[in-house]
């Protein structure tokens, strides 16, 4: 997926607010930028990083720009998670995640009850699967983490996705890790031990948990390859 051209490197100031984030332009100029991360963003919000912010044409909006990703030592980490299913929705068309067969139709957004959706529906040689996707910008130790907050959203998927497992359709969560230096992926047990016992639970249960790596640059992110999943 390439990145608007609009996307210029800056430098962080804060992120506040969970929405929004000043930073500081290459000319010396301060900016508030929309935050699109309702995360902790533990680990990828340290002040005088480099960041890329993009711009919006959408004139409406009270803040044009948005932060698309910052850079940890030395590595960039997509934080956008407006961008994660258009990432796995890429990866799917191209055959690069694999887990689902020959897919002959994806659909965003399906509801599945009377006040929720999950992300995709995919029809394939292998049956109709729901999807669930998560964007994984958490890594420590060389170990990718998800979420980095408390999430009650995270787990009401999982149960939702388990009851679609006993109705015999395929049922998944796919962590998209947007970050170069994790060589696995695992629940955050450590920050939300809750999540952690459901996706340890509805594992046991049909539900497929998997885990791709995107790579990331300042002008375009692509998922690459799976990444091993483990479930403590």
């Amino acid at each position: 997926m390439l990145l608007p051209d609009s996307c210029q490197i800056a430098t962080l100031i804060k992120r506040y607010k969970r929405f929004l984030a000043d930073v500081t332009l290459k000319d010396g100029t301060t900016m508030t930028v929309h935050c699109p991360n309702s995360g902790s963003m533990r680990g990828c919000a340290t002040p005088g990083s480099p960041v890329v912010i993009s711009r919006s044409d959408n004139p409406k909006r009270k803040y044009p720009w948005s932060l698309e990703m910052v850079q940890e030592q030395g590595v960039w980490i997509g934080i956008h998670t407006g961008r994660t299913n258009h990432l796995v929705h890429e990866a799917l068309k191209a055959g690069v995640i694999t887990e689902f067969g020959h897919i002959t139709e994806i659909r965003p957004e399906v509801k599945v009850s009377s006040k929720s959706r999950l992300d995709f529906l995919i029809e394939s040689d292998l049956g109709r699967s729901y999807l669930e996707v998560k964007n994984c910008s958490l890594a420590e130790d060389g170990i990718a983490y998800f979420p980095d907050a408390i999430t009650s959203r995270g787990a009401k998927h999982i149960q939702e996705l388990l009851l679609l497992a006993e109705q015999g359709f395929g049922a998944a969560v796919l962590f998209c890790v947007q970050r170069s230096d994790a060589s696995r992926c695992t629940p955050a047990a450590h920050i939300d031990p809750v999540y952690a016992q459901a996706v340890a639970a509805a594992s046991k249960q049909g539900v497929r948990f998997l885990a791709y790596q995107a790579e990331v640059t300042p002008k375009e992110i692509t998922i690459r390859h799976p990444l091993p999943f483990f479930i403590i």
